[in-house]
């Protein structure tokens, strides 16, 4: 049995209930350079593949289902044999109704049936989990597993390394799921219908986006407008009283995270950012500018010595720029609690932190801004020399996923790839620091324009 007759698997299905047209799409360009995962994705895709690994081992003593979907009938096989061997569990359990596959996570023998499983990468239960769940139990009730009881099992934010016993939650969901099964018939009589014709004709709209973004987008949406060049910045006369607290002695300071789901480190939940690399310009006494920098290596945790370089980096500054400081300011306060030795020199230097962002976005307009505020949307229109295209690492979910790459897979890079990644890594934290240099002085141009 190959997965081309089996035209919907629960993924498709789910694809569906967001965009006709962003599933016709994957049925019938399956090699669309969309659907080719970057490494964002990819990088998602390990941490769901490793938390559903976890996962198992908290509820122990299963049969796995092997194989890849187009081994449908194989895995079928397999499931119906552990079913009928008893096996208490079985991963990966594998049905087919109809035109629709599905692979349960977990399958759990009960007194009353069976238990019905859905791991997820996640610390909440969310609709689209639900309607996941939903079909899965409504193929595996077609194939003839009395399936009683529908549940989530996903992170648990209050666990707290290195007790992992309560690493997961496990959600009731079978109200939801039940209400949504009258529905499931016909809609996947309307996706298995409209896969039949030509392309439909979808409006763009908020499912463009929720609950996921669409590979497809840009088919979709017309591109945006070009920017007139030589349009000035729009500036008030107030850009400069807010300026005042950015001319005493200062240090420019950006970090850059990792976000474990399982957490690694004493202290740590899932998913909670660990600062692990900082760049620092700081202003000398002879008023020359300083660059400082930290990266960590290796799994151990990193940072009792990011805190004590930090604290060496910003001595002496009477302010400490930001550019959105609520981060930095979370990062230090997540610092302190974990360095309690350097607890007082983190929580002054959080006390110093002054912010850039809401300079820009109260006292500075520009149509190139394209209503965002972000440093890098903002640093092309305002330093025209400035850009983070040239790099390796161009944005924040990119640094983290090398930065994780760095610490937990180093061990499986040549030489070469590690010193390249690591450069790449503190070029782009380097140029996240200057820019805010560069963009002060910016600021500090236009106030005395404006003035």
């Amino acid at each position: 049995m190959s997965p081309t007759p089996l035209r919907l698997s629960k993924s498709r299905f789910t694809y569906g209930l967001q965009c006709h047209k962003h599933l016709w799409w994957r049925v019938h360009e399956p090699a669309a350079p969309e659907l080719v995962p970057g490494p964002a994705l990819r990088a998602r895709f390990a941490v769901g593949t490793r938390v559903g690994e976890v996962a198992r081992s908290y509820v122990p003593g299963g049969v796995l289902i092997s194989g890849s979907p187009s081994q449908a009938a194989a895995r079928v096989a397999a499931t119906t044999a552990a079913l009928a061997g008893g096996a208490p569990v079985v991963y990966e359990a594998t049905f087919v109704a109809g035109d629709v596959y599905a692979a349960v996570d977990i399958l759990e023998r009960t007194r009353e049936g069976y238990a019905l499983v859905e791991v997820k990468s996640s610390t909440h239960v969310r609709d689209q989990y639900v309607a996941d769940a939903a079909i899965q139990a409504w193929v595996a009730r077609r194939a003839g597993v009395a399936v009683h009881r529908i549940e989530l099992m996903h992170l648990n934010r209050g666990c707290t390394y290195p007790d992992l016993s309560d690493l997961f939650t496990r959600a009731d969901v079978t109200e939801r799921v039940e209400a949504l099964q009258p529905q499931i018939p016909a809609e996947i009589a309307g996706q298995l219908a409209m896969l039949a014709g030509p392309i439909p004709e979808v409006a763009i709209g908020p499912h463009c986006t929720k609950p996921y973004d669409c590979p497809f987008l840009a088919r979709c949406w017309p591109p945006e407008p070009a920017i007139p060049g030589g349009i000035e910045p729009d500036v008030r006369s107030t850009l400069h009283g807010a300026l005042a607290p950015f001319h005493a002695r200062l240090a420019f300071l950006d970090f850059e995270t990792v976000q474990p789901a399982i957490p690694v480190w004493s202290g740590c939940h899932p998913f909670d950012l660990v600062p692990a690399q900082f760049s620092c310009d700081a202003v000398g006494p002879g008023g020359a500018l300083v660059h400082h920098e930290w990266l960590a290596e290796g799994p151990g945790d990193p940072r009792p010595a990011l805190a004590e370089a930090l604290v060496r980096a910003c001595e002496g500054a009477e302010g400490v720029v930001a550019y959105w400081a609520a981060f930095e300011r979370g990062c230090l306060n997540h610092l302190a609690a974990a360095v309690p030795a350097l607890a007082g020199p983190l929580q002054a230097i959080a006390a110093k932190l002054v912010d850039l962002h809401p300079v820009v976005k109260r006292h500075v307009s520009h149509p190139g801004f394209r209503g965002s505020f972000s440093l890098k949307s903002i640093l092309p229109v305002l330093v025209e020399d400035m850009s983070y295209e040239h790099l390796a690492v161009r944005e924040g979910e990119m640094a983290t996923n090398e930065i994780a790459r760095l610490l937990f897979e180093g061990d499986g890079m040549s030489a070469a790839e590690h010193a390249a990644v690591r450069r790449a890594l503190l070029e782009y934290c380097a140029l996240d620091t200057l820019a805010m240099v560069r963009l002060l002085e910016r600021l500090r141009a236009l106030a005395g324009r404006a003035g």
